[in-house]
């Protein structure tokens, strides 16, 4: 059987074993409606309770400040605009950055036609913003500031303790939401600490399956739902709940939480030693954003001049290696990514880049050959070029 190398862990991850024996048996055996008041119900909204401790033990918050969304977007549309539908009286000014990802950007530029005003704030070469551009854009009537923690393309980690205990320091009214579907179960983050007031997840970046995910709101945030039922999630997320889903997401969880404790350095070990790689098998390799030693423990985007990404995503394909050229909710685009041209890279290396993302799943003698196959498949494109 062909080999198969796995490095498309930002775009979602291999779902656990043991995740799908959870799943499965919610599926089969404990079936009942969590809001059913017979046995088979009660026993279901255990389960679920189960899985949102898990979940609120991780961030060590209060389980009764975690709502089950379907994944990442809709959590990050609830914060966004249940956080703006119910604080409109009081400002109509936002801020977020030029690097967004597309389920916080399409949802500002969709307030901007409704007329609010949103400031989309620079960033360095790096893929960083300035704490000082945020303190210049902040306004009076500023009702949200929404950040990511961890950038999806190019793995820049943004100063989110910095900017939070800022805002709840000087403008304590102001709502800080940041999208942390890259940085949960990756990055230490801490809500309570941070004067983060939403935050939004995703199960299937961390093994469990898809279409499952969660928003933390702090206690007292006021937020508006967007849609209307029987007021399952508060209230503010109506409609039966996934219980496969979430069991599997709890327990998905609970195997990161075991991971980290073992070695919370495992997947930043394996991707330093995979960039050095690389940098050695090819010279002329460009390092997309934050230097391999500043950026997220799990992304290196990289480039190669005179390859465009996508073929060399489909010769190393070729090899048994899957890589991405981007954001994987943008891949299919033909524009070029809005991060590379944020951060300044020139058409050519925004054409040719890649993004390679690991998981605790990757192991390092897998991830040896990587730097000689990517060396082959960039050798095969320049002789086919040449010709």
């Amino acid at each position: 059987m062909k080999q198969q190398i796995y490095l498309d862990n930002a775009a979602t991850t291999q779902v656990l074993p043991e995740v799908v024996e959870e799943v499965v048996k919610c599926l089969t055996d404990d079936f009942g409606n969590p809001s059913s008041l017979h046995r088979l119900g009660l026993q279901s909204e255990r389960k679920m309770k189960q899985a949102r401790n898990m979940v609120a033990q991780f961030l060590q918050v209060s389980p009764e400040d975690i709502i089950f969304t379907s994944g990442g977007t809709e959590s990050n549309n609830l914060a966004i605009l249940g956080t703006v539908r119910a604080r409109k009286r009081y400002g109509n000014h936002c801020i977020t950055t030029e690097i967004e990802h597309p389920s916080v950007l399409n949802t500002f530029q969709y307030l901007e036609q409704e007329g609010w005003n949103v400031t989309y704030l620079p960033v360095d070469s790096s893929g960083i913003v300035s704490l000082e551009d945020l303190k210049n854009a902040l306004r009076k009537d500023t009702v949200l500031v929404s950040i990511a923690h961890v950038n999806n393309e190019i793995g820049s980690v943004q100063p989110i303790k910095e900017i939070g205990l800022y805002l709840k320091g000087n403008y304590p009214d102001t709502i800080f939401h940041t999208d942390a579907v890259q940085s949960f179960g990756r990055l230490p983050i801490r809500p309570l600490e941070w004067g983060i007031d939403l935050l939004s997840i995703s199960g299937h970046k961390v093994h469990a399956p898809k279409g499952i995910g969660a928003l933390y709101i702090k206690k007292g945030t006021l937020i508006t739902s967007l849609q209307w039922g029987g007021g399952q999630e508060l209230g503010l997320r109506s409609g039966t709940e996934n219980l496969p889903g979430i069991v599997g997401f709890g327990r998905a969880v609970q195997w990161i939480k075991e991971k980290i404790s073992e070695d919370e350095t495992y997947i930043s070990r394996m991707k330093m030693e995979l960039a050095n790689e690389i940098a050695r098998e090819i010279p002329e390799v460009v390092f997309n954003g934050p230097e391999p030693s500043k950026g997220a423990p799990h992304i290196l985007s990289l480039s190669i001049p005179g390859v465009r990404g996508e073929t060399l995503l489909h010769v190393l394909e070729s090899h048994g290696v899957y890589v991405s050229t981007g954001s994987a909710c943008s891949s299919r685009s033909v524009r070029t990514s809005h991060v590379l041209r944020a951060i300044g890279a020139s058409p050519q290396a925004a054409e040719g880049s890649i993004r390679i993302s690991l998981s605790y799943l990757n192991n390092q003698g897998e991830l040896s050959q990587v730097p000689q196959i990517l060396k082959k498949s960039v050798d095969q494109i320049k002789r086919f070029t040449r010709r």
